[in-house]
């Protein structure tokens, strides 16, 4: 009985538990399928190309009850292979996506994760490799209703070559309760790449000042963060007009704080200003980003602080000194030796009012420059100390002068000079006026301006970089330094008095100081070639014999002939100042103007970064005709052992930056380092990819420890 029953119970429950198992399988199967068509609703088909994958791919399984749905744009790569950011650099676009025939889309945003930075024959592009999901959230015209998506993509894939695409991709989302899909950690993954402001990864930008102006300045970034920075990275949009290079570095507070710089330069002829622009700065250090709208505002952030302030005036007052012993001040010791000797035995009263007068005069053109460099600059045109010879006609005057001095000096004849320049200034037995005094000290001024001494550059470009009020104090520095021998002479008027008396010994010293003059004349006359051609130097030449003569005669013959000869004179000077206007032909090249080796290369900023990312080191030399300290550097050093067989080694390129005539990429590129003068020198390499500015004064052992250290990284 037991035994009949238990059998009839196994029976019962094997019928039972078929059915049962059966309808489990069946609600297994149909969860499965559900799911897989969830999954499959919820990312449009690959489409595929030789080198990439792309689809559409959804986080919520429909559209819910929100009024926006979070979409994804997902490419994949094969190696090597990319696509572009937003901005994608030097070359290439980003993608782009046409949404024409969906339904129910009211708007789309698409985000950009942070890209990375490639570098390809020089030209800095920015995008992803790999696999790359650009985040979209879709705004819903209709919330709780369908989504049919239709989207048109156009985007460039590059490695060796670059191939454009056009993908047609669809995806529909039903209505109803939302759920995750498979693809939503995907998207917030690849959506954590998208740089925020900041705060969240702890960056942030401290200050964007530019410096320089017009075709090629230099923005520079202060940024901070904690944690430290390991290897940033820094991008920058703008209006279409900018390019922007690859930033270079320097960190301090051990890493917290890094400044980048990045060269900035203008896409067509027309040169353009980035200051008072809005740009955004992206800042990417690993797995970390941030991105800040900022505007871009000029260096002159504040004023300088007094103990600054101070140590530029002093400075400015060692520059001033020094720049009496300067090549371009050395040609008018004939106007200071004279200045002293003719005081011999006399009245020290005398002696202090005439010294006291040229320092005046030596201040006051140093006033009148700083002035008139406030109002280029207020123009926002280019300024820089000593740019006044890279115009012919104030050549052509300033030769006119010298040639009347020299004249002067040699007894050719014995005039009140144009416009007072002297009253009989160097005649033994007559004192020279204050006037005269006065004038001389601003054309002693006026000829120092091509030189560039020691400290003096420091000066002018924190001058130059700043506003009116720092101008004009540094200049009137300025001015005092190189007037400080006057006023030694007039504190201590003995100096002059104990000389011996004017005689005849001074005959052969006016001949010796004219003949100074002279050779001062020609070499004006040789960078008035160097600009305009020699066509209208040998005029010029020829104009100031002419005019000598006339003088000559014009002393000499009885009236009426002898005003006859002065009227001719002062006509010939008029045509001497106007004919490097009027006579031009082809300008001497530089490098045969210069005598520079033909292993010199012309100046191109935009190559230089290039060259040492090949592990190249690059020397500029910024020199012109009319800088005689620069002339000085090159004899003394640049063309002696060891430094030009150093210039001349196969690592090694040498630029040449002429700026005897005016050239605003030259003038940029000075402002960039602060410099505003010449001679000017840097040294770049894999260990200096910034540059190593070197002193005005150049020597051989500066010049060496610069190119060792610029290779130090290579």
């Amino acid at each position: 009985m037991t035994t009949l029953f238990g059998r009839t119970m196994w029976v019962a429950v094997n019928l039972v538990r078929v059915p049962l198992l059966a309808a489990l399988a069946v609600v297994g199967a149909a969860a499965v399928a559900h799911g897989q068509s969830s999954s499959m609703a919820a990312a449009s088909p690959w489409v595929t190309t030789d080198q990439t994958e792309v689809r559409l791919v959804a986080a919520t399984t429909a559209t819910g009850e929100t009024d926006t749905v979070q979409l994804g744009l997902q490419f994949k790569l094969i190696p090597n292979w990319k696509v572009y950011w937003r901005n994608p650099g030097a070359a290439g676009f980003p993608p782009s996506i046409d949404w024409a025939g969906s339904d129910n889309l009211a708007d789309s945003v698409m985000r950009w994760p942070a890209p990375k930075r490639f570098s390809v024959l020089g030209l800095d592009t920015l995008g992803y490799k790999d696999e790359v999901v650009f985040p979209i959230s879709v705004a819903l015209q209709r919330p709780g209703d369908p989504l049919t998506i239709a989207a048109r993509v156009n985007y460039l894939t590059c490695d060796e070559i670059c191939v454009p695409y056009e993908a047609d991709l669809a995806l529909s989302l039903p209505s109803g309760s939302a759920f995750p899909t498979p693809y939503a950690q995907l998207l917030d993954r690849f959506a954590a790449q998208v740089p925020g402001d900041g705060a969240a990864v702890g960056m942030a930008v401290n200050e964007a000042t530019i410096v320089g102006h017009g075709g090629a300045q230099l923005l520079r970034v202060a940024a901070s963060a904690d944690p430290p920075f390991s290897e940033p990275d820094l991008y920058v949009e703008a209006p279409d007009r900018f390019e922007f290079g690859a930033p270079t570095l320097t960190f301090a507070d051990d890493r917290r704080e890094a400044v980048f710089e990045i060269d900035v330069s203008t896409i067509g002829k027309d040169s353009a200003d980035l200051a008072g622009k809005d740009i955004t700065l992206t800042v990417v250090d690993g797995s970390r980003a941030m991105e800040v709208p900022v505007p871009a505002v000029t260096g002159t952030d504040g004023g300088p602080t007094l103990g600054t302030l101070l140590g530029i005036l002093g400075l400015a007052l060692a520059g001033g000194l020094i720049l009496n012993l300067m090549p371009c001040v050395l040609p008018v010791l004939s106007l200071k030796l004279l200045s002293v000797v003719k005081h011999g035995g006399g009245a020290p009263g005398d002696v202090r009012a005439g010294f006291l007068a040229t320092a005046a005069g030596i201040v006051f053109s140093f006033l009148v420059i700083g002035v008139a460099l406030i109002v280029v600059k207020s123009a926002g045109m280019a300024v820089g100390w000593g740019i006044q010879f890279q115009q012919p006609v104030f050549l052509a005057v300033m030769t006119l002068i010298l040639t009347l001095f020299a004249a002067n000096l040699w007894g050719l004849f014995e005039i009140r000079l144009p416009g007072g320049i002297s009253d009989r200034f160097s005649t033994p037995g007559h004192d020279t006026s204050l006037r005269g005094h006065f004038l001389t000290g601003a054309f002693a001024t006026l000829l120092a301006t091509p030189c560039s001494a020691p400290f003096l550059g420091s000066a002018v470009g924190f001058a130059l970089s700043r506003g009116a009020i720092e101008i004009i104090a540094v200049f009137l520095v300025l001015g005092l330094g190189l007037a400080i021998p006057y006023l030694a002479v007039a504190t201590f008027p003995a100096l002059a008095t104990r000389l011996p008396r004017p005689g005849p010994w001074m005959a052969v010293l006016r001949r010796i100081l004219g003949a100074a003059l002279a050779g001062t004349g020609l070499w004006l006359l040789s960078v008035l070639a160097a600009q305009v051609g020699a066509s209208a130097a040998v005029a010029t030449l020829a104009a100031m014999v002419a005019i000598v003569a006339l003088l000559w005669l014009g002393r000499r013959l009885v009236p009426p002939a002898g005003a006859v000869a002065w009227v001719l004179a002062l006509v010939v000077a008029g045509l001497a100042v106007a004919g490097p206007a009027i006579i031009r032909d082809r300008p001497i090249p530089a490098t045969a103007a210069s005598g520079e080796p033909s292993a010199w290369t012309p100046f191109a900023a935009g190559r230089i970064s290039d060259l040492v990312r090949d592990g190249k080191v690059v020397f500029v030399d910024v020199t012109a005709d009319w800088c005689l300290t620069c002339k000085v550097n090159k004899s003394f050093v640049l063309d002696t052992e060891p430094v030009a067989g150093e210039l001349g080694s196969a690592d090694v390129v040498a630029m040449l930056a002429d700026w005897t005539r005016p050239d605003d990429a030259i003038a940029d590129y000075l402002a960039r380092f602060g410099r505003y003068g010449i001679p000017f020198n840097a040294v770049y390499g894999p260990g200096a990819p910034r540059g190593l500015p070197l002193p005005e004064l150049l020597t051989s052992d500066a010049v060496m420890n610069a190119l060792r250290r610029a290779r130090a990284g290579g």
